[in-house]
């Protein structure tokens, strides 16, 4: 029987100084992948808006989109484990609301649920876990205000909102968080905050002295060519093996070259005995 990744492994994963590996997957191949090449965290981040949706934000996710992407990656992952993010007021309202969205998550097949913000919700992260359902915290540069931010810019350059940071993350941790995610926090800022906080931190655009990384799946395989953010490294460029092999298969089409016998099936000769002059 296949063991699953709990949050406390990942705990103890800081503990031994040993780095958290985290990608997102938005459906069950996505997951099968990753759970085989032994990622410990598997996100079904909110950013399956954009990626999987094609939205221009997190903003219109909804918790039916969520819970549909969650149930296939359930599916394929067997030993990650698998954090559903709550979308954009799924938690915001009260923590009723929290706590019966988190549960559908769960129910859904995840095994802990993300939430963005800091201070603000702390109380209700608190509440959260009290009902026995892990929470990751999100600070940072979190994407379901990025109105209020006005885009995506680094957080936490100033120092007013330096310590408004770490005073996020501290909250989280006193909550009950069992890691928190730092989103485009600089560098010198996020070593700070790993080295304050005994839970791990995951960041994407936070620098290397987090405890862990969290990528998005597309971004790092280059399923995208007109935009690579400056914190993914491309570890492929599968958008232009792809494209070359749909031209490569349009143009076997078109030319009578695929499919051939090889990809073909036969049956026996006597099963079509007297079939062409059979009326229609």
């Amino acid at each position: 029987m296949t063991t699953r990744v709990t949050t406390r492994d990942i705990a103890n994963m800081k503990i031994r100084g040993e780095k958290v590996p985290m990608v997102t997957a938005y459906d069950y191949t996505a997951a099968k992948l990753a759970d085989e090449a032994g990622i410990p965290v598997v996100l079904v981040g909110d950013s399956l808006g954009m990626v999987m949706l094609g939205y221009d934000s997190t903003i219109p996710v909804t918790m039916e989109d969520m819970l549909h992407h969650v149930k296939a990656v359930a599916r394929g992952a067997n030993r990650s484990m698998i954090v559903g993010d709550l979308p954009f007021m799924a938690y915001q309202v009260d923590a009723s609301q929290a706590l019966r969205n988190s549960a559908r998550m769960l129910q859904g097949g995840a095994h802990a649920v993300k939430l963005e913000g800091g201070e603000r919700v702390a109380e209700t992260t608190r509440r959260i876990i009290e009902c026995g359902i892990p929470v990751l915290g999100h600070i940072g540069l979190t994407p379901q205000s990025i109105n209020q931010f006005g885009g995506y810019k680094i957080q936490g350059k100033q120092k007013e909102e330096a310590v408004q940071l770490l005073r996020d993350a501290v909250a989280l941790e006193e909550a009950g968080a069992f890691a928190v995610v730092l989103e485009l926090v600089p560098s010198p800022l996020s070593k700070i905050i790993t080295q304050k906080l005994s839970i791990p931190t995951i960041g994407i655009g936070a620098g290397p002295h987090c405890d862990g990384q969290v990528q998005v799946l597309h971004d790092m395989l280059g399923l995208y060519t007109d935009f690579v953010p400056k914190h993914t490294r491309q570890y492929a460029k599968l958008a232009e093996t792809i494209s070359d092999a749909l031209t490569s298969y349009a143009s076997d089409v078109k030319d009578g070259s695929f499919p051939t016998d090889k990809e073909s099936f036969d049956m026996d000769e006597k099963a079509l005995e007297g079939l062409e002059t059979t009326s229609r």
